[in-house]
């Protein structure tokens, strides 16, 4: 009897762990944007999230995206597909941006600009350029695991939208853009040498190719070669307004030939360009691009690709005019399998050792920031002090924050606060981020804990942060949430008590995009710098949720 006893307990401690793993492996699916339609269709974009200037590879079976970041910290996001559709967000190649002690503080629109991973001899490597110190490299022979740290490939300012180039010889190129704004010059394209590791540039460059009669703002290049032509693929005309175009020449350096390759048309799809072409085990061409969608951010679509007379054609060309134009629905890659619906996390219960890697801070992190404690289902952001002088949130470098995640969507918190010994000036809250922002807050005063919706104009331009509204809550407790709904994230914040019934405040709020990103949502926890130190906010849960 006994033995049986323990047979039955081995066995349900068993399921239990299958079941616990099982729920572990299982794919994250998000309730408000799911590209892959299930009938072997799917819809654009392929990752409505501020995934800007995607660049893609595939090794084998595995394809490997990633993006700029910015000053966002972690950077430049490593995400991982086996059907091309289906993404989920696995790692970041950088924790800290260089100079660490320059991005210690939140260099907003500064930082990782325009990416290219690429994969060489067993090795994932990816280039960027930081407009303000030259381009950079990182790599790794495990794109899951730790990247080595960044190098320092090329010093100098304005040298950005980086990619290096093997040819058959062995001779390494690093073709590259420039930014007006620090060099004083753009619409340029130059290649130069590198050393066969890739880690040092030779000489001056090459400009081979000037975009200013036809092509303004050509930058983003990427490389390729095939049937004996070198080939650039480049954006041109501007972030929300442009077009791609393709390069092709028989020699490195030039002449190329030029083609406008894929454009709005009669779609909705505004500046469908910069981005990689990628080819799947089956010998089919993909092209995948950004469309700018203003707080939304700039999102990643997929369109088909074939060639004809060595000029790839990308899209559907409606009107014959040789250009192609995006498709909104498409038959799926083909990768010789068919794979479990998956899409990048978004909400997080706090309930793992670390938090989830859709987050990301204002700089880079500091340890003191936060702790997630072992075997404790909430996350402690502490109140960290606000520098003096700051009238905003803009240069608070302990913000955490994701990407919007869909057209529409709602996010809802648990927040407990915790001031210990300082009788006001503590406040923890939900946030939508960007160059005005608004945030729903819980904060204390003498006499107890106050709700207030706060909000910044001009947030970048040192406008001050006003209190919209105020109400006296019970207790230290509250639920927030806000509802982002089309067109372009109009937001409406409301709060609860219980959890049950949630009160509006306030009236609707215009998300607005950040510097070269989208409009973030997410959380934080501030002092006032003139109160006592300590305090703290325990946030429960953070949910990603559809509309009802």
């Amino acid at each position: 009897m006994k033995a049986l006893k323990k047979h039955i307990i081995l066995s349900l401690f068993a399921m239990a762990i299958n079941q616990f793993v099982a729920q572990k492996m299982k794919p994250y699916v998000s309730e408000v944007w799911v590209s892959d339609l299930g009938n072997g269709m799917y819809k654009n974009p392929v990752l409505y999230a501020d995934y800007s200037d995607p660049d893609v590879i595939r090794v084998g079976d595995d394809y490997f995206m990633t993006a700029s970041s910015f000053n966002e910290m972690p950077g430049l996001p490593i995400l991982h597909s086996k059907d091309m559709i289906n993404w989920k967000l696995v790692n970041y190649a950088i924790t800290d941006l260089v100079p660490k002690e320059h991005f210690d503080k939140p260099r907003r629109g500064d930082g990782v600009w325009a990416p290219s991973i690429r994969f060489h001899k067993g090795e994932y490597y990816i280039y960027w350029g930081d407009p303000d110190f030259g381009i950079y490299m990182v790599k790794t022979k495990n794109p899951f695991e730790k990247w080595e740290d960044p190098i320092l490939v090329m010093e100098g300012k304005g040298l950005i939208d980086s990619c290096p180039f093997w040819d058959e010889d062995g001779q390494a190129y690093l073709v590259h853009g420039w930014a007006g704004s620090r060099a004083g010059v753009k619409s340029l394209l130059t290649i130069n040498k590198m050393n066969t590791e890739g880690t040092k540039v030779l000489d001056k460059g090459i400009h081979v190719f000037d975009g200013h009669d036809a092509h303004p703002t050509v930058e983003g290049p990427k490389m390729y070669k095939r049937n004996g032509y070198y080939y650039i693929f480049a954006p041109a005309g501007g972030v929300a307004t442009g077009w791609q175009l393709v390069l092709r020449s028989k020699n490195i350096y030039g002449p190329y030939e030029e083609k406008i390759v894929l454009e709005k048309g009669s779609t909705k799809i505004n500046g469908p360009h910069q981005g990689a072409w990628v080819d799947t085990q089956k010998g089919e061409d993909w092209f995948y691009h950004f469309q700018d969608v203003d707080a939304g951010g700039r999102i990643v679509h997929l369109q088909p690709m074939k060639w004809e007379k060595d000029w790839p054609v990308i899209g559907i060309d409606n009107n014959k005019n040789g250009i192609g134009e995006p498709v909104l629905t498409f038959k799926k890659p083909n990768v010789g399998k068919t794979y479990p619906i998956e899409t990048p996390a978004e909400s997080d219960e706090f309930n793992d050792n670390k938090i989830g890697l859709q987050w990301q801070w204002s700089a880079n992190e500091n340890v003191v920031w936060s702790a997630k404690l072992v075997g404790k289902d909430y996350l402690r952001l502490f109140s960290i002090k606000i520098p003096d002088g700051e009238k905003n949130l803009w240069n608070i470098p302990n913000l955490l924050t994701q990407k919007f995640p869909a057209p529409n969507f709602v996010a809802t918190t648990k927040i407990k606060l915790f001031p210990e010994d300082a009788k006001e000036g503590k406040t923890a809250g939900l946030l939508v981020m960007g160059m005005d922002y608004q945030s729903l807050v819980i904060t204390n005063k003498p006499d107890g804990f106050y709700l207030q919706l706060r909000n910044a104009q001009k947030a970048e331009k040192g406008g001050e942060e006003k209190i919209l509204n105020e109400i006296k809550l019970k207790s230290n407790e509250v639920f927030l949430k806000v509802d982002v709904k089309e067109p372009n994230g109009i937001c409406t914040f409301s709060y609860s008590e219980n959890e049950k019934k949630f009160e509006n405040i306030g009236d609707r709020f215009q998300a607005k995009p950040g510097k070269w990103i989208g409009a973030k949502v997410g959380i934080y926890s501030v002092s006032d710098s003139k109160v006592s130190r300590g305090g703290y906010a325990d946030f429960d849960f953070f949910r990603i949720t559809k509309i009802k």
